[in-house]
């Protein structure tokens, strides 16, 4: 595996289903020292899996054996053969090039780099009026019940060292997974830094997020996870990444 520019292996992982049109924007925004591309396919009846692999010789397909976003991230995380694994979208929304700050942040001490929208410096061309005071009330719940000091619950642009994944344990299909991986990590008492982020607009197609199904997952996912474990003081270990 290349090892620059980093002393870590890095692995990206890549959901898509029927993301044909988008994956040209995403692939190009991706920095050519990535060790490894793991495009998980949710059964595409596009070009998805051929265009992906025109455009990223030597990707690795998995082809996801159940349903919903969450199961596609794990099984590409159990799949991930890199030292650190990043998680993006295939709709455009995430910018690869953003990539080298995650990893970075895990470089200089945190065992999770958490995306934020809210931070300075970030900031969403996607996110309307209700997702946002949704997102809001949410990151409010789990900072209040965890100890947190999160500034965005939901969004899908994260990194973490793939040691980590035993202690995260996760188990869920739906778009609850950034939540649950969140929440997680704080119970588990990992160093938690966020680094700013840009959500874009997806630039084809039309999203399977609900605002209302998803979000009520969501609220579900942070109050069942109070009886797994005790939360710890993570207050201490969310910081804005330097």
């Amino acid at each position: 595996m290349n090892k620059q520019p980093f002393a870590a292996s890095v692995s990206v992982i890549v959901p898509a289903m029927n993301e044909a049109e988008n994956l040209p924007h995403v692939f190009a925004t991706l920095p050519d020292w990535i060790d490894e591309v793991i495009l998980i396919d949710g059964n595409s009846t596009d070009d998805t899996v051929a265009v992906a692999r025109r455009l990223r010789p030597g990707l690795r397909v998995v082809v996801q054996t159940r349903r919903g976003k969450g199961n596609a991230l794990i099984e590409g995380f159990q799949a991930a053969r890199g030292d650190i694994i990043v998680m993006i979208d295939a709709d455009g929304s995430t910018d690869g090039r953003e990539i080298r700050s995650f990893v970075a942040t895990l470089i200089n001490g945190a065992d999770f780099a958490k995306g934020s929208r809210y931070a300075p410096g970030g900031g969403s061309d996607d996110l309307s009026p209700i997702r946002s005071l949704g997102n809001r009330f949410l990151t409010g719940i789990t900072n209040l019940l965890y100890g947190t000091r999160y500034t965005d619950l939901c969004y899908g642009y994260n990194a973490f060292w793939r040691r980590h994944l035993e202690v995260l344990d996760l188990d869920c299909d739906g778009f609850e997974i950034e939540t649950l991986m969140n929440v997680r990590a704080a119970q588990a008492g990992l160093v938690i830094r966020e680094v700013p982020s840009r959500e874009r607009s997806r630039i084809h197609g039309t999203s399977n997020l609900h605002a209302v199904r998803d979000g009520w997952r969501v609220l579900r996912t942070i109050w069942r996870e109070r009886s797994r474990g005790s939360a710890v003081t993570a207050h201490t270990q969310v910081a804005l990444a330097k």
